[in-house]
């Protein structure tokens, strides 16, 4: 009884101080007696978790600016944009990329590692597990990695470490987290918490944990590169679904009878909007002759303003906007961020999607929900990765989604 007493007022302490530190992340330079006053915790507590904060490289105080009043200043308080930091990684088709960044997401270092030959899931977590030791390396050794988070291309069990299925790789029960766990074992990221999540699922944090303003809720992260997904967070929790496959929306049908899509199914968004839908596809007879090889052709011809180009783009943008009415009309998001590789594009890609989103919108006499490209770019979901970890670590209350199904029922569901 003692003990689990005592493991209560542990826990009620770590929840404590991490919302000290939640509530520094979106209100900066707060003074102890605000902190109290916003989290409701008395002030002697306050200060007492702040010290032990401060100590540990979570905060730092900050000299006041003198303005010639008198009376003593409260001394502002910050999240400590050095001693602590995080590791995120995205593992994608062809190879994995590393940041490591603060408390706030400010990027300190970055790494990109091709997988090579092998596309297996143990040489990938071998290729990502070599990349985190450089990224390591490259760090002062004084700074104290807090946790890993890592962004994958399919569902994911987060409680187990499991990655279901990640259709444009071929990987199905890979358990990803354990097997990465071992690569690190004695190493100096040994014992640092790992956390696992979908690609798109982490970059919808990345906008929710590392934004200076306060974030729209709900809010929709649409991540288009080889393949099609999106993150929704509502009420600041990540929606996982029953079996980790909530926001698999480029499997949603848009096209009866349309192109055959990775997943089996034929009319997926992904197969009508991701990369592919561009380069040109494998039909029943064969091979487009006319294909493009990758996404840098594919701009290439955008700037000789290829007609055929052209038009494929534009078709690939406006079954976007075809997607977002559905998804608009499914969430009723307060905004909705567009990310990955396509988006790049820009307006022959962007503005068929958002003129096809207006229509729909104006057909209805609605308005349309606010539309807009992540700030993070290319790193946007390993950036997200590390807000995986941070959104973790600064939530201990919040339990993670067991999402376990047998591979058997998955496959039947797909």
């Amino acid at each position: 009884m003692q003990a689990e007493a005592a493991g209560s007022q542990q826990l009620l302490k770590v929840i404590n101080r991490m919302a000290l530190v939640r509530h520094l992340c979106a209100n900066p330079g707060l003074s102890r007696a605000d902190l109290a006053g916003a989290v409701g915790l008395t002030k002697s507590t306050v200060s007492l978790l702040v010290r032990e904060l401060v100590a540990e490289g979570w905060l730092v105080e900050r000299e006041v600016v003198a303005t010639g009043d008198l009376g003593r200043r409260p001394t502002p308080l910050f999240i400590d944009p050095g001693r602590l930091l995080l590791l995120g990684a995205e593992v994608g088709i062809e190879s994995v990329r590393v940041v490591a960044t603060s408390l706030t997401g400010e990027v300190k270092a970055c790494t990109v590692a091709n997988f090579g030959a092998s596309r297996s899931a143990k040489a990938c977590i071998t290729s990502l597990a070599t990349a985190l030791l450089k990224l390591r390396k490259q760090l002062d050794p004084g700074q104290q990695v807090l946790g890993i988070g890592v962004g994958l291309p399919g569902g994911v069990n987060e409680a187990r470490g499991v990655l279901h299925f990640a259709p444009n790789l071929g990987w199905r029960d890979v358990a990803f987290g354990e097997l990465l766990g071992e690569k690190l074992q004695d190493s100096t990221l040994a014992g640092a918490p790992l956390f696992i999540q979908n690609e798109a699922d982490v970059a919808a944090l990345g906008e929710l944990e590392f934004n200076p303003t306060p974030a729209a809720d709900p809010l929709l992260y649409v991540s288009i590169n080889q393949g099609l997904g999106a993150g929704v967070i509502v009420g600041d929790r990540l929606l996982t679904g029953s079996r980790g496959f909530a926001g698999e929306v480029g499997h949603m049908v848009l096209q009866l009878g349309g192109p055959r899509c990775s997943c089996g199914r034929r009319g997926c968004a992904e197969a009508l909007i991701a990369t592919r839908a561009m380069l040109g596809q494998k039909d029943d007879e064969g091979e487009d002759p006319t294909a493009l090889r990758s996404l840098a052709e594919v701009r290439a011809h955008l700037v000789d303003e290829d007609p055929l180009t052209l038009k494929a783009v534009n078709s690939a943008g406006r079954y976007l906007g075809v997607l977002l009415q559905n998804l608009a009309t499914a969430y009723d998001p307060a905004g909705i961020v567009l990310g990955g590789s396509v988006v790049e594009l820009g307006e022959p890609f962007l503005k068929p999607a958002l003129d096809t989103l207006l229509d729909y919108a104006a057909a209805a006499n609605l308005p349309p929900p606010a539309v807009r490209v992540s700030r993070f770019g290319a790193n946007a979901v390993a950036i997200g990765a590390a807000a995986l970890a941070r959104y973790r670590l600064t939530r201990p209350a919040l339990p993670l989604a067991d999402t376990g199904v047998a591979m058997s029922e998955t496959e039947e569901a797909a």
